[in-house]
Formats: C-alpha cells, structure tokens, sequence
C-alpha cells in the first residue's frame, strides 16, 4: 500500500512540472494555444511549493514505509509547502512595493553629458534641459521641470527642487544647489559623479553574477541530495535497524 502511494505522489509530481496534453500537442505544432473551458489551470504560484512538497513526502515516504512514515511525510510535505507559498508571496510583494531604480550607467552618461555641455560654455538651464531627454525615465522628468524652472528665473533652490525630490538626481541636484551660478563647477561635480554611478554599475554587476552563481550551484545540490540520501543515509538506518532487532 506504502508503494501504490508513493507512487501516486510520484504521479501528481509529474502531472505538475509537466504541461498539459493540449499544450504539448500546440507546442509541437507551433500552433497559438486555444482557450479552454473545461481544464483546470495550476498556478505557477503554486507549482514550486508543490514540487517541493512532493519530493519530500516521497523522501520521508521511502525511508520509513510504513503507514506512520507517510503520514509524517505527508505532514512535512503540507508545512513545508505552505511555508514556501508564504515566502514567495512575501518576496514578491516586497519586490513590487520597491520602486525600480535607474540604472547606473544611464545615470553615468547623463552626467558625463551635463559635464561636457557645462564645459562647452552653455548655460545651466540649457545645459540640464538637453541632457533631460537623453536621462533615464524618472531622471528625466526632474532635470526637465528644473530646466524649465531655471529658465524662469528661478532661484537655484526653487529650481533644483523637482531633482533633489527625484532620487536618482538628488545628489547632482544637492550639488548643483551648493555651486549655485558657477557652471564649471558643476561640471566637476558631474564628472566625478558619472565615475561614482560607473563604479557602482561595475559593483553591481558583479553581485548579480555572484548571485547566479549560487542560483545555479544550489538546484544541482538539490538534485544530489536524494541520491545522497538513497545512497549514503538510507544504507545506514536500515543497517542500524537491522542490528537493533538483532539485538532486540
């Protein structure tokens, strides 16, 4: 009976990571997919913490054949799938309440641009409203409400506003600000955060890559792990076991 349910756990865990009969048979005709009714779609917000549900009921299951070991499994299988649900829930919320920031290097040739109009000799207002509609989405709309402030007449303070409440621009706008009418300083200013924001783009870059890294070493490690346990563990309890009933 321990054999047919495992089985079946084997099958659920088949019919989930696979795709449908009809799909399938779209995908191989290269055909678009026609709505149906009738199936009942499993979500890929689910899908994951199913497998992962599965597999360990499976595992628990074969260690201990018993009814009482599929039970725990089952158990265990439930918790750990809820558990999973809840922190993909949670990582995604937490992924679309945080703002998407502009990209470094985006913001690197804008201030290399800002840099290199203020040292052509044009004016502030020009220099910022030029570099406004090559700058970044959110960047772009605060240089180019300060451009247009600044050729109004408005004071460094007033004008550099819109930017300093921008993110991405605060601190050219900070800067700005502090060197108020003096345009070659700006420049410098600009030029050396253009270095900054390469810098953290470099830096970044380099944490996204170390990231896939362990992204990658960690499902091969999930795949040895049953073989592990098949191999090297399962081995050893049920030698353990043999010799206590001996001795028992």
């Amino acid at each position: 009976m321990t054999t047919a349910c495992v089985a079946l756990v084997l099958l659920a865990c088949a019919v989930l990571a696979l795709p449908a009969r009809a799909a399938r048979l779209w995908s191989v005709l290269g055909r678009p997919r026609r709505k149906t009714t009738g199936a009942i779609p499993v979500s890929a917000e689910w899908r994951l913490p199913a497998l992962v549900a599965f597999a360990i009921t499976s595992i628990l299951a074969a260690i201990d054949t018993s009814a009482r070991g599929f039970i725990a499994g089952i158990c265990c299988g439930l918790g750990v799938f809820f558990v999973v649900l809840r922190g993909r829930k949670r990582l995604s919320s937490r992924r679309s309440r945080s703002p998407p920031k502009a990209g470094q290097l985006g913001l690197a040739c804008t201030c290399d641009l800002l840099a290199a109009c203020l040292r052509a000799g044009l004016p502030v207002a020009t220099a910022v409203g030029a570099v406004a509609a090559t700058a970044p989405s959110r960047a772009a709309g605060a240089l180019g409400a300060t451009a247009d402030l600044l050729a109004l007449g408005a004071t460094p303070e007033q004008a550099w506003e819109p930017a300093l409440r921008c993110e991405d621009t605060a601190e050219l706008a900070t800067a700005a600000v502090r060197t108020a009418e003096s345009g070659s300083a700006l420049a410098v200013v600009a030029s050396e955060l253009a270095e900054r924001a390469r810098q953290a783009a470099a830096d970044e870059a380099e944490a996204v890559s170390q990231r896939a890294g362990v992204l990658i070493t960690g499902p091969l490690g999930l795949c040895f792990l049953p073989a592990f346990l098949c191999l090297g563990v399962l081995p050893v309890v049920i030698g353990l076991a043999g010799q206590l009933k001996v001795l028992g």
